[in-house]
């Protein structure tokens, strides 16, 4: 499987001094952890609270909903198929198949590029990396980074619609 072979050529082909750096993405990436201080600065910079409990809610909804289809689907994690080479982080306890890390990333990243006027390049940037980072400390496959990106998407999306719904709802006359 391509999958399978994509994700042995990037552990094999580890770059030593990039070890930290990836190893750091993943850690600011649990739970969104930099999207939702990111979030906490904007809403406070443009007293908007409104702005932080969206990137939250994102990150609480994309966070349950990969944990559910992970223990739904049960993809096993690399290193349970292949010791070697060791990953870089530790192991989670539950399944791959999608990436909580790549959910919580794309659905707060999202969020927040509508949210705010932060440049929105950089934000994805910063959730692709993220997503990558999982793939490159050893814990995930590339489709499992793919799979949570297109769950975060569709979380951010989801919940853009029902705030505009509401806030068309309110707005017409009753």
């Amino acid at each position: 499987m391509v999958d399978t072979r994509l994700e042995r050529w990037i552990v094999h082909h580890r770059v030593g001094w990039l070890d930290d750096i990836f190893v750091a993405l993943s850690q600011v990436g649990v739970q969104g952890a930099i999207f939702l201080v990111i979030a906490a600065i904007s809403a406070l910079y443009w007293r908007r609270p409104a702005i932080f409990l969206y990137v939250l809610l994102g990150s609480l909804l994309a966070d349950l909903l990969s944990l559910i289809l992970r223990h739904a689907i049960g993809r096993e994690r690399p290193p349970l198929r292949f010791p070697d080479p060791e990953p870089l982080v530790r192991v989670p306890p539950n399944p791959a198949f999608p990436s909580g890390h790549a959910a919580t990333a794309f659905a707060c990243a999202a969020l927040l590029a509508w949210l705010t006027p932060l440049p929105k390049v950089p934000l994805f940037i910063l959730a692709t990396l993220i997503a990558f980072s999982r793939v490159y400390v050893g814990v995930h496959y590339p489709l499992d980074a793919i799979g949570g990106a297109i769950l975060g998407l569709a979380v951010a999306t989801a919940l853009r619609r029902l705030v505009e719904a509401r806030r068309r709802s309110a707005q017409s006359p009753q």
